[in-house]
């Protein structure tokens, strides 16, 4: 659960994630948080709730990279600290997981016909627009890319290195997962998405590093580096000629 500033839901969503007969640990990673977050954390008696903390504010990718080299339990899933995604989701999103059919699982918010609170049309418009492009890119048929709710095997998250630091840690995921080959499944789930008001903090900028993250990370990224970069070799042998 990477947290950066959320005093305000923490305690609730924690409460909520422990009530899941599905959680046998729960790593909150807090982003160097300036409000009451990290102590709220630490006051929590529960031996299954372990505080860690970055000494700087690193960004949600940061966090969700720190709290994947942290987990033990052979099911890793990623938890919001705000009260957008519901823990009473746990059981459909780790099913396929369980059961042995999948190695990771997305939670989609559009492949559902469970509550949701309506908001932002222009989100939702660039979150399919992004979740179009990245399908594009690593030949999946996802609906939701930017779900907050995506659950792996732990071995799964051992077999590749990531880099991201903010949001593009969602496109970088998909990526590397696509690039595994790994079983991919996709489950619906609620969602009560909060206004930047409430505390929303992904902005246009992200966006825009997603479809970066998604041209680099994805399958044919190293190709188009290698097609960028030819150009520059082709020069530099002539010019040693």
């Amino acid at each position: 659960m990477p947290a950066y500033n959320e005093e305000g839901t923490i305690e609730q969503i924690i409460a909520l994630v422990l009530k899941s007969p599905y959680t046998g640990e729960l790593l909150v990673v807090d982003d160097a948080s300036t409000d009451g977050t990290a102590a709220l954390v630490a006051s929590i008696d529960d031996p299954r709730v372990r505080l860690v903390r970055q000494e700087q504010n690193r960004g949600k990718g940061a966090a969700i990279r720190r709290g994947f080299e942290e987990a033990t339990m052979p099911f890793v899933i990623v938890q919001d600290a705000d009260l957008e995604y519901d823990p009473g989701d746990y059981e459909q999103i780790l099913a396929p997981l369980i059961d042995g059919r999948a190695d990771v699982v997305f939670g989609s918010r559009f492949l559902t016909d469970r509550a949701h609170r309506v908001l932002y049309y222009w989100h939702s418009v660039g979150n399919r627009f992004l979740t179009t492009v990245s399908n594009m890119f690593t030949n999946l048929n996802l609906t939701d890319m930017e779900t907050c709710y995506k659950a792996f095997r732990r071995e799964v998250l051992s077999s590749f290195e990531l880099e991201e630091d903010r949001f593009g840690i969602e496109p970088e995921l998909t990526a590397k997962v696509a690039r595994g080959g790994w079983r991919i499944y996709e489950v619906g789930i609620s969602y009560s998405g909060r206004t930047y008001a409430e505390g929303k903090k992904i902005g246009w900028r992200d966006g825009i590093r997603a479809v970066f993250c998604i041209l680099v990370y994805s399958p044919v990224g190293p190709r188009l580096r290698v097609r960028k970069a030819e150009p520059m070799v082709r020069w530099l042998t002539r010019a040693r000629a």
